[in-house]
C-alpha cells in the first residue's frame, strides 16, 4: 500500500493546541504519518535571509525569514508530547529536521527511526551526512533538483550508511560509496525519493508527473510524489503512476495566517484523497489480463451465437441469409459463423434457435 504522509508542517502556526488538533485530523483521515517541521530558527536562516515570494504572499506581511520563522517554531516539549498522542492513537510520528541540533534530538531523544530530508537541504552535504549516519531509512525529496545533484546526494547517504567514522568525507569518497555493492544495497533497503515541484501552490503545468517515472528509472529506488498542487487530483493521479509514498500539507482551514495554509487540503479533503487513493489501488490489481471472477457471470449474458435466422428445415445448407448472431453466448461462437456455411442441417431450427452441433 501506498505510504500517506499528511504534513502538518508549520500549519500549527507554533501553537501547540493547533498541533494537536493536526494529529487528529490526520488520524481521523486515514493517513499513516503525521509530518512536522523541527528547527531552531536561529540555526536555519540569517537574520538578513528574505522570504520567498509565496511565504510573503501567503502571510501578507513583511518580514525576515528569521522572524517568521521564530513564531513557527515547535518547543522540545511539544514535540515530546506529540510523539506520545500518536503512539496513543496509533499515527507514525515524523518530522523534517533543518539543523544538526534538531536532527539530533528526532533521533537521540525522541527515537524516530524514519527521516525525512526536505528539498532545500538535498544540497546540504553536511547534514544529508548527518542523516545516513543515524542509520535511519531516509525519505529524500527532490524538488529544485537536477539528476546530478540528486547522485550527489544518494553518494551522502550511501556514504553515510556505510562508511567507517573515521574515514574522511570527500566529493570522491561520496562517489566510490555510491558506486559501490555495498552503497547500492544500502540505497534501495533504506531510501525512497520523492519528485516534487517546490512552489506552493505549484501550477500544474510544472508538476512533470513523469518526472517520477525518471527517478525510478535513474536510481533503481522507490519513487514517490510531493505535492503542493492545489486540489487532490496529482496525488491520486501518482499513485495510479506507481508512487509508493504520497506526501501532501494539510490545515484546519485555508484562511489561517501562514506560510503554507493556502497550498494545503483541508481535513475532508484530506480524507477524500486518502480514501480515493486507497480505491485506486485496489483498482490497479494486477497485470495479467484475464476474466474476473466478477466477470465469468457475465460473457454467457452479453456475449453472442449463431441463431436461426429463419425457420430452418432438416437437410437445409447453412448460408448468410438463415445465420443470424445474437445473445445469449450460450450457444455455438460466431467465430464459426463462416465454418458452417454450406454445411447441412441435421434437424430442424425455428426462428431464433440457437445453432447446435
Amino acid at each position: 500500500m501506498t505510504l500517506i504522509i499528511a504534513e502538518a508542517g508549520v500549519n500549527h502556526n507554533g501553537d501547540e493546541k493547533l498541533a494537536f488538533e493536526l494529529v487528529d485530523a490526520a488520524y481521523k483521515a486515514g493517513a499513516d504519518i503525521v509530518k512536522f517541521q523541527t528547527f531552531k530558527a536561529k540555526n536555519l536562516v540569517t537574520a538578513q535571509a528574505v522570504q520567498a515570494e509565496y511565504q510573503v504572499a501567503n502571510t501578507k506581511r513583511q518580514e525576515s525569514q528569521l522572524e517568521m520563522l521564530s513564531r513557527l517554531e515547535l518547543s522540545w516539549d511539544v514535540h515530546h508530547k506529540l510523539i506520545e498522542h500518536c503512539n496513543r492513537l496509533g499515527i507514525e510520528f515524523l518530522s523534517t529536521a533543518f539543523d544538526s541540533e534538531s536532527l539530533a534530538f528526532l533521533v537521540n531523544e525522541l527515537g524516530i527511526k524514519r527521516l525525512k530530508l526536505p528539498s532545500g537541504e538535498l544540497t546540504n552535504a553536511p547534514l544529508v551526512l548527518e542523516h545516513a549516519r543515524t542509520g535511519c531509512d531516509i525519505i529524500v525529496s527532490t524538488g529544485m533538483a537536477t539528476l546530478s545533484e540528486i547522485e550527489s546526494a544518494l553518494g551522502v547517504i550511501a556514504f553515510g550508511y556505510t562508511a567507517s567514522e573515521e574515514l574522511v568525507p570527500s566529493t570522491e569518497a561520496f562517489q566510490r560509496a555510491y558506486a559501490s555493492e555495498a552503497g547500492q544495497k544500502a540505497l534501495k533497503e533504506k531510501v525512497v525519493i520523492l519528485h516534487c515541484t517546490t512552489e506552493y501552490p505549484a501550477p500544474m503545468e510544472e508538476i512533470n508527473l513523469r518526472a517520477m517515472d525518471t527517478l525510478h528509472q535513474a536510481f533503481n529506488l522507490p519513487a514517490g510524489y510531493s505535492d503542493h498542487s492545489e486540489g487532490i487530483t496529482i496525488p491520486i493521479a501518482a499513485v495510479a503512476r506507481g508512487a509508493l509514498v504520497i506526501e501532501k500539507h494539510f490545515t484546519l482551514d485555508k484562511t489561517m495566517e501562514g506560510p503554507d495554509h493556502k497550498a494545503s487540503l483541508e481535513p475532508h479533503e484530506l480524507s477524500a484523497m486518502i480514501t480515493a487513493i486507497r480505491q485506486v489501488e485496489k483498482a490497479l490489481g494486477h497485470p495479467i489480463k484475464t476474466p474476473t471472477v466478477s466477470e465469468i457471470k457475465n460473457k454467457s449474458v452479453a456475449r453472442k451465437s449463431l441463431v436461426a435466422a429463419r425457420a430452418i428445415a432438416p437437410g437445409e445448407k447453412f448460408t448468410s441469409e438463415n445465420l443470424s448472431i445474437k445473445r445469449p453466448g450460450t450457444g455455438m461462437s460466431p467465430y464459426r459463423y463462416w465454418e458452417i456455411q454450406g454445411k447441412t442441417a441435421s434437424r430442424e431450427y425455428k426462428a431464433g434457435e440457437l445453432i447446435g452441433e
